[in-house]
């Protein structure tokens, strides 16, 4: 039966399967341990035995063995695939490192900045620009000085005087 199916013998497949069709779906069950699973798995191993069973020599082992063989290896095959497929559930990945700030730590940083901006504003304007431009900008006071026309002096008595006016507004 075995010889003809490989001579692709539609009635001889038929008989084959209805004798051993049981027995090949007991294996392939019991390996991978699902209804569903284990039916799949048949269903591949007859498409094998279809395109193989020209490939049968009687001499090296009988047939429900060769059947068999080609079952326990199917179910096999698909037993592992299983296992590399499985992943873990997401919860128990590890956590992913996040460079971005806390968004608590955002929220601070920015009622510190516009705390920081409304207290310049209280200040006179030319302490404002030489603040801003000294601190925000990377001036030199010597620059500075030399920018608005005034001695060097006189710009640090004007940054003291407004970051001592500052410092009063930010701790009020």
């Amino acid at each position: 039966m075995l010889v003809k199916t490989g001579d692709e013998d539609r009635q001889a497949f038929r008989e084959l399967y209805q004798l051993t069709s049981a027995k090949l779906f007991g294996i392939t069950f019991r390996i991978c341990g699902e209804r569903q699973a284990a039916e799949d798995v048949l269903h591949d191993v007859y498409l094998t035995i279809w395109k193989r069973a020209g490939a049968y020599e009687p001499s090296r082992a009988s047939p429900i063995t060769w059947l068999a063989t080609i079952a326990r290896n199917r179910a096999i095959d698909w037993r592992r695939a299983q296992t590399i497929r499985r992943a873990s559930p997401i919860e128990d990945a590890p956590p992913i490192a996040d460079s971005a700030p806390l968004v608590s730590d955002t929220m601070v940083a920015d009622q510190d900045a516009s705390l920081l901006h409304g207290c310049l504003d209280t200040l006179e304007r030319r302490q404002q620009d030489a603040i801003r431009t000294a601190f925000f900008d990377g001036t030199t006071y010597a620059d500075l000085a030399l920018a608005q026309n005034v001695p060097l002096g006189t710009m640090k008595s004007w940054v003291r005087r407004g970051l001592l006016k500052l410092k009063e507004c930010l701790e009020s």
